[in-house]
């Protein structure tokens, strides 16, 4: 059976014959209060239960799951339409596809549905021969929508079968989310009515259920008259009716004898021209109404002929079921694959974002490591307050000559006291906040600039803290926080080594904290490769004088394992610092919840339901 051709149907082979079966009853329960996760256990249900019939349910499930996976949260060019898209899929599954395909032999739903004015309540009344629903005098018309149906196709109907988000009542209700149930000896068995509102509503509200209901209809009959059958809002929805193959009926209502002939044929020319021209076109004249609200019953006797003879057929009314419920898995799956591409670029786009953040706190993150490593922090204070703590005068003086020749004497001319060597670390403490600060705070604005650079990031921005292109204002402290206790790490580190040395005259004479600043200064001053000029001859001797001060304690062996445990201290706190800071962009990506897998899994999905469909055709030829 081709695309073109009416299918025969799509229906599992074990279909149920008459009422809902314990199994139906439970998959129906997933389209209640929590549709995904009775989805879920719905799907590992008919896994388990496998064979041919329930093939196109099972992949119908997967594909729902599939959907509700994808999320496109950015702001890309063309995601806005796709989210609405992703939407009305699972929507369509859960309200219609679904259900309709586990109920084959529920009743044919015809949903009345049309342009404001056209006379829709009035024709439905008329069609079931009795007042069932009451015709808006006011425009927007807010009542609730209402589905006639006859007493014996009651069970088909309830809060688990048709819109479950709709609360059922009996009464008239102006109650937009109900829907009222009405129960009629009037309309034949296997056949229900619902008096839709009107698609070009003024009220959002009443446009978005008009929307729905028609996506769950099994036959659309579309009312319009001889004034408004060329309105733009309703042959929109014709439209994607003929998309999606949906079985429509028209009916030109409250036509004035001399206009049936132009308006009927210029209407079925723009139903042919727009794919349609298999669809019955029904000719309601222009009558009085009665008091009961009903026109002469000759007006609407073709239509009704019509209606109840789908009811009666059961071969026909399973034609136009499944004509519809085919066209709608097939839109579905053609559907994906624009939703697939676009979670694809939400993905990279993601991604991007991540890299640019990433980048930032990279750079900044290397240029801390450098300054701590290349001599830069023995600039400034903490070179001012280091030799101070070593001596000045004739040892500066031979530094600046011939420090090889002199350093048994560097080694006694230490006169360090503790205050120095407390200043000394004070100075360090506020050279290594003040380097982390302005990194973090450089990384920030870089990120922040990047992310201007694509909507998708703007949008993040936006949404995003208001700081989020300065470093935050937890930094400062945590950054204190973080090097006092780097230099109680170091102070522990001279304190452990020098365990059997602490009575020796050296270990008494430098102390923990002038030994400890030394090991400080060895950490920064290792490559000296970031001063110049007369400094070169300082920052070599800095590193010296606390380098053979420790060894003098230590030895040289020691030495070199403090200083490497030092520095790795060190960078691992100001890694966790600067990751911190990254976390402030990295995190709102994370928080987009983009699962890069699911756009294949969607793709997939689909495939599974197209290879069910197309074993389903197979077997009905």
């Amino acid at each position: 059976m081709t695309e073109e051709q009416t299918p025969d149907g799509v229906a599992p082979e074990n279909a149920p014959e008459a009422g809902p079966t314990a199994y139906e009853a439970r998959t129906a329960g997933m389209l209640a209060e929590q549709p995904t996760t009775e989805f879920e256990a719905t799907k590992a249900e008919l896994l388990a239960s496998g064979g041919e019939s329930n093939r196109m349910v099972t992949a119908l499930v997967q594909l729902h799951q599939a959907l509700t996976e994808v999320t496109l949260p950015l702001d890309l060019p063309g995601a806005e339409e796709q989210r609405a898209t992703r939407q009305n899929m699972v929507e369509q599954l859960e309200n219609y596809v679904i259900p309709r395909m586990m109920t084959i032999d529920a009743p044919l739903l015809a949903v009345v549905g049309g342009s404001t004015g056209a006379g829709k309540s009035t024709l439905v009344n008329s069609l079931v021969g009795t007042k069932v629903t009451t015709p808006g005098l006011l425009r927007p018309t807010t009542r609730s929508p209402v589905l006639v149906h006859n007493p014996d196709d009651a069970r088909w109907f309830g809060q688990d079968r048709l819109l479950p988000e709709l609360e059922r009542v009996q009464h008239p209700t102006n109650d937009p989310g109900a829907l009222q149930l009405v129960a009629s000896d009037l309309l034949h068995p296997g056949l229900a009515v619902l008096d839709a509102p009107d698609v070009d509503s003024v009220e959002e509200a009443n446009r978005v259920l008009a929307a729905e209901l028609l996506a769950a209809a099994d036959l659309w009959v579309f009312v319009t008259s001889a004034a408004r059958y060329a309105d733009q809002v309703p042959w929109e929805f014709l439209q994607l009716a003929a998309n999606r193959s949906t079985a429509v009926a028209v009916v030109l209502d409250r036509t004035p004898p001399d206009a049936v002939q132009t308006v009927a044929g210029h209407l079925a020319r723009m139903l042919a021209s727009r794919g349609l021209k298999d669809s019955p076109l029904f000719i309601v004249h222009e009558g009085e109404v009665s008091e009961h609200g009903l026109l002469p019953s000759e007006h609407v006797a073709e239509v009704r002929a019509w209606l109840d003879m789908l009811a009666d057929d059961a071969t026909a009314r399973h034609q136009v079921v499944t004509q519809t419920l085919d066209g709608a898995v097939r839109a579905l799956t053609l559907e994906v694959h624009p939703i697939a591409d676009t979670a694809d670029g939400q993905g990279e786009a993601a991604q991007r974002l991540r890299t640019d953040a990433d980048m930032a706190y990279d750079n900044a993150l290397k240029s801390i490591m450098a300054a701590t490593a290349d001599g830069t922090l023995l600039r400034g204070e903490v070179l001012a307050r280091w030799q101070e703590f070593v001596g000045t005068g004739e040892i500066l003086k031979a530094l600046e000559t011939r420090v090889g020749m002199i350093r048994d004497k560097i080694l006694g001319s230490i006169k360090g006291k503790p205050q120095q060597a407390e200043r000394v670390t004070a100075a360090v403490q506020g050279g290594l906040e003040m380097l982390i600060l302005e990194q973090c705070e450089a990384a920030a604005e870089n990120a922040e600039a990047a992310w201007q650079m694509s909507p998708a990031g703007r949008g993040l921005l936006a949404a995003g803290p208001a700081d989020l292109g300065r470093a935050s204002r937890a930094l400062r402290p945590k950054a204190e926080r973080a090097v006092r206790d780097w230099q109680q790490d170091v102070l522990e580190m001279v304190r452990s080594e020098g365990q059997d040395k602490r009575t020796t005259a050296k270990f008494l004479s430098y102390g923990v904290n002038g030994l400890g600043v030394a090991l400080m200064v060895v950490v920064f001053a290792s490559t000296g490769g970031a001063l110049v000029g007369a400094e070169v001859g300082i920052a070599g001797g800095t590193l010296l004088i606390g380098q053979k001060l420790l060894e003098a304690v230590f030895g040289d062996q020691a030495v070199r394992g403090l200083a490497f445990r030092a520095r790795k201290a060190l960078e691992e706190r100001i890694v966790g610092l600067v990751d911190e800071e990254r976390a402030r962009y990295t995190g709102q990506v994370d928080a987009l919840q983009i699962d890069h897998g699911a756009p294949e899994r969607l793709r997939h999905a689909a495939r599974k339901v197209g290879d069910a469909r197309f074993a389903s055709q197979r077997s009905d030829d």
